[in-house]
């Protein structure tokens, strides 16, 4: 980088400069401006982890709170080898404007340890989740911040971290965490909950222009949870994904599985580990093309679906994008480069933004949060009917600012985030 600083921070000031844009569109007073463009609160903290060879490892960990003026903070944990605090203040920053975006009373937060959860056991693993609250149990609950699952961490973790939360404050407390088991205060429907946020808010797009979901060919990046809900939503709705791109760990590089047909979601889940990695040999033996990882991009799809981490499309690949293409529907958080948004609009190719692309997981763990404070639990059907409602509702709001505004629906959903954030900390008198 030009700057010598890491990626990481890049993205920080990437999300910052998307800020000042509409910050300036939306004409905020300098005070606000400084308020909103920097976390309000930054927690960095050694996790000490018992090894199970007798060793102690010393972990970094990070829990960025962005904003909390309209509601408590609310945010992944992610295990990561590049997880650092600049990669957290961007997700916190984003969080914020995805629970404003679906309306939700909720802030934004984000954290997690830099380490990589192939390389340890369970054990190990679970020292690390209760290492990780005791670090910031006073900074954590569910009227202050709520975590939930991210990048390699999942509904154990969320357990173990509930287990050492309510240990420490002598009493039940399953608010405090989302994503944990459904018989343990989770919610169902919360493991589908983001993708099929995803193909909620495809539908909507396709409805703008009078066309329907059914017959639409999509391309993903990624196998974790969202892409694999994702996709099994798309297929059900009578689209098809031509081709899954994932991380192969044992050789250490990307790899695609493309299937002319369309890829059959319980033959890959059958052949995939915990994390998402697709046995390419097992894959190849099922009739699947194994391509190199990039290949995703350059299918004859309507729909680029990446789901894995950040800045996926970039300057240097957008190129490849297929001249079908229509729509890039991100399910992870800031996939796309600005250089590439900038190419992509020029090819007339709509970037539907994460902030509310994405943004199902966060609106399922706010219904999660609510039922644990109550101790009421709803049925699957009830949560994925609200969860379409808010999505929807949404997605015709960003739509229709855009419209107004004649802006991309990156900028338009972020004017109505940071509006409804900034008119929150006005009423409050913070600036």
């Amino acid at each position: 980088m030009s700057d010598g600083h890491p990626a990481p921070y890049q993205f920080f000031r990437a999300a910052q400069d998307q800020f000042d844009r509409v910050a300036t569109f939306l004409g905020l007073d300098e005070s606000l401006r400084e308020l909103l463009r920097w976390p309000l609160r930054e927690h960095r903290f050694a996790v000490p982890v018992a090894m199970d060879d007798g060793r102690t490892r010393v972990f970094r960990g990070f829990r960025v709170q962005h904003n909390d003026a309209r509601g408590p903070a609310k945010g992944g944990i992610r295990f990561h080898p590049q997880e650092s605090l600049d990669a957290a203040r961007a997700q916190a920053m984003g969080m914020s404007w995805k629970s404003a975006i679906v309306d939700i009373p909720l802030g934004g937060s984000h954290g997690g340890v830099a380490c990589d959860p192939h390389n340890l056991s369970a054990t190990e693993l679970q020292r690390l989740c209760r290492g990780w609250v005791r670090a910031l149990f006073r900074e954590l609950g569910p009227r202050i911040d709520v975590a939930a699952p991210d990048i390699m961490t999942g509904a154990p973790h969320m357990l173990w971290m509930l287990d050492e939360y309510e240990t420490m404050a002598g009493r039940r407390d399953p608010g405090f965490i989302t994503g944990k088991p459904v018989a343990l205060g989770g919610s169902l429907g919360r493991t589908e909950a983001a993708g099929y946020g995803l193909v909620f808010v495809l539908r909507e797009a396709l409805a703008e222009l009078g066309q329907p979901i059914r017959g639409v060919a999509a391309s993903v990046q990624g196998f974790g949870n969202v892409a694999q809900h994702a996709i099994e939503l798309l297929t059900q709705v009578g689209g098809k994904v031509l081709a899954v791109s994932c991380w192969d760990q044992a050789a250490g590089e990307a790899v695609c599985f493309r299937r002319e047909q369309g890829v059959d979601l319980a033959v890959l889940r059958g052949v995939a580990d915990r994390f998402g990695s697709i046995d390419r040999n097992a894959a190849r033996d099922q009739g699947y093309e194994v391509l190199p990882g990039a290949a995703w991009l350059e299918q004859p799809v309507d729909v680029l679906i990446p789901a894995a981490i950040e800045n996926q499309l970039t300057a240097e690949n957008v190129a490849k994008v297929h001249p079908a293409v229509r729509f890039v529907l991100e399910g992870a958080d800031a996939p796309t480069s600005a250089e590439a948004g900038t190419v992509l609009a020029e090819r007339g190719v709509t970037v539907i933004p994460d902030a509310l692309a994405n943004s199902g997981g966060v609106t399922c763990s706010y219904f999660e949060q609510v039922q644990s404070n109550a101790n009421f639990y709803w049925e699957k059907d009830e949560v994925l009917a609200r969860l379409d409602t808010r999505m929807t509702t949404a997605a015709h709001a960003v739509f229709a600012t855009a419209r107004r505004d004649r802006l991309p629906l990156r900028e338009a959903a972020l004017v109505i985030a940071v509006a409804r954030v900034a008119e929150a900390c006005r009423e409050r008198g913070w600036a």
